[in-house]
């Protein structure tokens, strides 16, 4: 079993929980890193214990190649979740990080017969729903405009080419596993699922969030939240009560 001194390159602890009942495995979005779930592991912390996923070619991963398919990436991951699943494990995805926290999901139950608490799929469209796009092709110039329309990135490090120059690379990876993502027809989940999605959010409509429904035979539910692709940064500890109230009613647990 993984020790808070051992996590391993993939996993990160920021508030260890030894009396937590559930864990949430904490997926990233394009370009992000596990330190963006730094707010929400306090304040899901401790009745539930985040494990904030750490990329390959991100942060101080840096040096390691990034995985440029979103498949490729949830099969590298899995193996290094498996031995948190000594109690109930729910997975909570931010845009790519919502289809990847859905092809993770999949290869737990289907593969492993680890059957999520649940999956809470954030700021994405459904794997079914698809939009064409190829922004991993276009320019840095682009890349960073689209970072500003969707205001989720420090004004600081969009200002200092330096920093630019060393994230680029991982979100341009990155782009392409989500841009070049295709879902492929199979067995669905079990768990319950939630999406959750800002109202002025450019990148998933009501319908298109509404859509995970049919990617699972458990209970479905769409919280809407005020705010654009960035809306967990205003309401994360909404996000965590909505979270933490789910996950109680998912695992039968009483709070310890």
């Amino acid at each position: 079993m993984n020790t808070p001194e051992h996590n391993g390159p993939w996993i990160r602890r920021f508030h260890p929980s030894p009396e937590a009942r559930v864990r949430l495995v904490c997926l990233p979005h394009a370009g992000g890193g596990a330190t963006y779930y730094h707010p929400l592991s306090a304040a899901l912390a401790p009745e539930t214990e985040a494990l904030a996923v750490q990329y390959p070619g991100h942060q101080d991963r840096h040096r390691e190649p990034c995985i440029d398919s979103l498949p490729e990436l949830a099969r590298r991951l899995v193996p290094h979740l498996l031995p948190w699943t000594d109690r109930p494990l729910a997975v909570f995805g931010h845009s790519m990080g919502a289809s990847l926290g859905f092809e993770v999901a999949r290869l737990l139950e289907h593969e492993h017969g680890v059957v999520p608490a649940a999956l809470f799929a954030s700021g994405r469209r459904a794997p079914s729903e698809h939009r064409e796009e190829c922004l991993y092709q276009q320019g840095d110039d682009v890349l960073v405009r689209d970072l500003r329309e969707l205001s989720g990135t420090d004004a600081r490090l969009l200002a200092d080419p330096e920093l630019l120059n060393m994230v680029l690379p991982a979100l341009r990876s990155d782009y392409k596993a989500i841009e070049t993502y295709r879902y492929v027809p199979g067995p669905g989940l079990s768990c319950p699922v939630t999406a959750l999605i800002g109202d002025e959010d450019p990148r998933v409509t009501l319908d298109e969030a509404r859509s995970w429904t049919a990617h699972t035979t458990g209970d479905f539910a769409l919280k809407i939240y005020g705010g654009g692709h960035f809306y967990l940064n205003q309401h994360t500890d909404a996000v965590a009560r909505e979270i933490s109230g789910r996950l109680l009613s998912a695992t039968g647990a009483s709070r310890p």
